[in-house]
């Protein structure tokens, strides 16, 4: 007897935050969470966390290395609103009070394999110069109440942005029955991902 045709797939994600890149800023945590469409559940793993908090490397690059993990499993029965894994960065200001200091949202890559994906992030700004004196002076910067909106398109045109920094995701990406279901996921994906080089043989 023929077993039945699958009705859902299901898309497995593990990896890491892996590091930042913020110059003008020190003692970060990351928080992650993801955002996807109706179609979409999560079955298994975390769908938000929060990391430790990084200081800067001692060498050139001055990174901030979190290395902390990604782990969840969502089914669906279509691809819409593929998940995408939204960051929020936070960092103590000059009276030690917690503030944003940058937001960042990426989908979760398409194709089966390890990817490495590197985030701009960005920060809300206030509308005037009294604004920001005042958020600066009372340390309560502009933010989301939501960061999740930071994944969508609603309201975004009329939020004043500043560029921030960037975050730096590993992903390795399973997916199972796709194909079954009509969908091609295409050739691995394996762009800036730095892995073990190949021996070279010698020319003889």
């Amino acid at each position: 007897m023929a077993a039945a045709s699958p009705s859902v797939f299901l898309l497995m994600v593990n990896g890491q935050v892996e590091s930042a890149q913020f110059p003008e800023y020190d003692d970060l945590y990351c928080k992650y969470c993801f955002v996807y469409g109706q179609d979409w559940a999560p079955t298994a793993g975390l769908e938000e966390g929060i990391s430790q908090i990084a200081s800067k490397s001692q060498d050139v690059r001055q990174a901030l290395v979190w290395n902390f993990p990604i782990d969840v499993t969502f089914k669906s029965t279509n691809p819409y609103g593929w998940p995408q894994i939204v960051l929020s960065v936070y960092g103590p200001d000059v009276f030690g009070n917690d503030v944003v200091r940058g937001y960042g949202a990426v989908h979760i890559p398409f194709s089966p394999g390890r990817h490495k994906r590197t985030i701009p992030m960005f920060v809300p700004e206030s509308t005037s110069t009294l604004q920001k004196f005042t958020s600066w002076f009372m340390g309560r910067r502009p933010e989301y109440t939501d960061p999740k909106v930071v994944a969508q398109g609603e309201g975004r045109e009329v939020t004043r942005v500043r560029s921030h920094g960037f975050v730096t995701l590993l992903f390795n990406v399973v997916t199972k029955d796709m194909k079954k279901l009509g969908y091609d996921t295409g050739p691995v994906d394996t762009q800036g991902v730095l892995g073990p080089s190949l021996p070279q043989s010698n020319p003889q």
